[in-house]
């Protein structure tokens, strides 16, 4: 349950914008309408979550809450979206929201210009519908994970590398967490040096994007127990089933 909540009716301009994905098959007015009602807390904003968020809010998503600690680099420009070139050295979280109100002035954002912390997280995890887990360390995702499973709130789980990724859902005693899946940290990772092509980083934002609306809205068939993993070097595409870790100290 979050503490945040609005008008649960359509506008006329609001039935104008998003006409065309209220004719999908199954989703119609009633989806709409419930995304209109929720929140979603997008932890990292840059080349997975700056896409993420813009599309949610393009899909008329009532709330967004963007943490991301840090000003905007040039090198942050061949894949952070929300950003500009004449924002470089400036916090990336209000362009972000800048951004965000810009494309859709109807949904609402909070932002905060921080690392995810343990604190921060069980404070925003409370007040939100679903988490979009897109940091580039494993210590604020796991920390995140933690949090939503503690708290019965659902997560996407995404990472890329080069021009592979992955996708998967957590959602709390009904799918492994992020602990099962990665139990332990790879040694060897930088938070800044892995290869990233923008393009790749942005298509994992929207697959991102698009199971978060599944999942808040109830539409489709998101990913249970399934990841979905990709190479866009030769585009292969596949599915494999994970399963929960019954000795896992996160979910277990």
């Amino acid at each position: 349950m979050t503490q945040w909540s609005r008008s649960m009716s359509l506008s006329d301009q609001e039935r104008e914008r998003y006409k065309r994905q209220m004719t999908l098959g199954g989703f119609g007015q009633d989806c709409q309408m419930a995304l209109k009602g929720k929140s979603a807390l997008v932890a990292g904003i840059g080349g997975l979550g700056g896409p993420a968020a813009a599309y949610l809010a393009s899909a008329g998503i009532g709330k967004l809450v963007i943490v991301h600690y840090g000003a905007l680099t040039l090198s942050n420009l061949n894949r952070q979206i929300l950003m500009r070139d004449d924002w470089v050295g400036k916090p990336r979280v209000i362009q972000a929201k800048k951004f965000i109100e810009e494309l859709n002035p109807q949904v609402e954002v909070e932002i905060y210009d921080e690392r995810i912390s343990e604190g921060i997280a069980a404070r925003l995890v409370t007040t939100v519908d679903i988490a979009l887990s897109a940091r580039p360390t494993f210590y604020e995702r796991r920390i995140l994970n933690k949090a939503c499973v503690q708290l019965g709130v659902p997560m996407v789980e995404a990472a890329m590398n080069a021009m592979e990724g992955y996708l998967f859902n957590v959602i709390p005693k009904q799918t492994p967490c992020l602990h099962c899946v990665f139990p332990e940290d790879d040694p060897n990772w930088q938070e800044l040096g892995f290869p990233v092509l923008g393009a790749v980083s942005g298509a994992l934002g929207c697959f991102m994007a698009i199971e978060a609306i599944k999942i808040i809205t109830g539409y489709a068939k998101p990913l249970i127990g399934k990841m979905l993993m990709f190479n866009t070097y030769d585009m292969d595409f596949k599915k494999l089933t994970i399963r929960p870790d019954p000795m896992c100290r996160v979910c277990g």
